[in-house]
């Protein structure tokens, strides 16, 4: 529990990517309005999901997937690795500074003192640190467990689903069990129905106010481009993307299922390949420039300064 940016003119990996930060960042602020109206002095928020989210757990696992080396964290306010698939804050860090909170969100399983034993943190594990962090909640605040309830209603969830489920699961390379079980579709209805089960447990916890993030352009990642031979043109997977657009719809479909079941507007599924394209398409609705000169080199190797950054990825 707590909570990744690629180009050749308009279809860029970079631009995507960075449309999908910026994009709900904006999401973010729309959201602190409807919380201030009511809500408490600040707004908690509460980040479960993977790495496009994470503010470090990564770097207390037993995993070689850490970020905790540069290029990761080259423009941090130290220039120094931070434990975020990023070269400064992730999505997670702008919503909360959207929210009137933290400018950077903390890694929860490090100040939980607890080491995971494994590679991952699976939702159901975040979901049980989350009741963990109830009760210590409870422990601390004046009027105990009511307003630890409270303060959990009114905070808001961010959920990152679907993008490594695919990349390290179902397309995962050299062979994928999973690909030889399943079609895409038959795949993406799998992750949903999961999916949906831990959104409602959610609920039980507490959680009133959830964005759920789609899986987003995973198709574009530099990691993609560079095991799937699409790095020469700089275009983005179609096959990977299709998979990426199929998921985020049936999203919206699980939000507004799950909305009419349980009585209210609890759920909201963010399409992160739309905000992306939207952020290409329109650059100066958001107050950018776009930027035609992103380029993936490949096969370089990787750089810890900002000369040697501009030097591999922008030509």
């Amino acid at each position: 529990m707590s909570l990744s940016l690629s180009a050749m003119a308009t279809r860029s990996a970079i631009a995507k990517m960075l449309g999908l930060v910026v994009g709900l960042a904006m999401l973010g602020r729309s959201l602190v309005t409807r919380v201030e109206a009511s809500g408490p002095d600040f707004v908690p928020l509460y980040v479960f999901g993977g790495s496009r989210g994470d503010s470090g757990n990564n770097v207390y696992l037993d995993t070689t997937v850490k970020a905790d080396s540069p290029p990761y964290g080259i423009d941090s306010p130290a220039g120094l690795p931070t434990g975020r698939f990023s070269n400064n804050r992730n999505l997670a860090d702008f919503i909360s500074t959207y929210l009137g909170s933290l400018r950077w969100i903390y890694s929860f399983w490090f100040h939980d003192g607890r080491w995971c034993q494994g590679n991952i943190i699976t939702m159901p594990e975040q979901l049980e640190a989350f009741q963990r962090y109830k009760d210590q909640l409870a422990a601390v605040v004046a009027g105990g467990r009511e307003q630890a309830e409270r303060l959990v209603n009114e905070g808001v969830f961010l959920v990152t689903a679907g993008a490594l489920d695919f990349v390290n699961n179902y397309y995962r390379l050299p062979f994928s069990a999973r690909a030889s079980q399943y079609t895409v579709a038959e795949f993406v209805d799998l992750l949903i129905s999961e999916l949906s089960k831990i959104l409602v447990r959610m609920y039980e916890l507490g959680a009133r106010r959830t964005v759920v993030v789609g899986a987003g352009p995973f198709g574009c990642w530099p990691a993609i481009l560079a095991t799937r031979g699409s790095a020469d043109d700089g275009e983005c997977d179609p096959e990977l993307q299709n998979a990426a657009a199929l998921f985020d719809s049936q999203l919206n479909r699980l939000a507004r299922r799950l909305n009419g079941r349980l009585g209210g507007v609890f759920f909201v599924a963010a399409n992160s390949v739309t905000l992306a394209n939207e952020l290409i398409d329109n650059p100066e609705a958001y107050g950018k420039k776009h930027n035609s000169s992103f380029t993936l080199v490949m096969h370089n190797t990787p750089c810890n300064t900002r000369i040697c950054f501009c030097t591999y990825f922008i030509r």
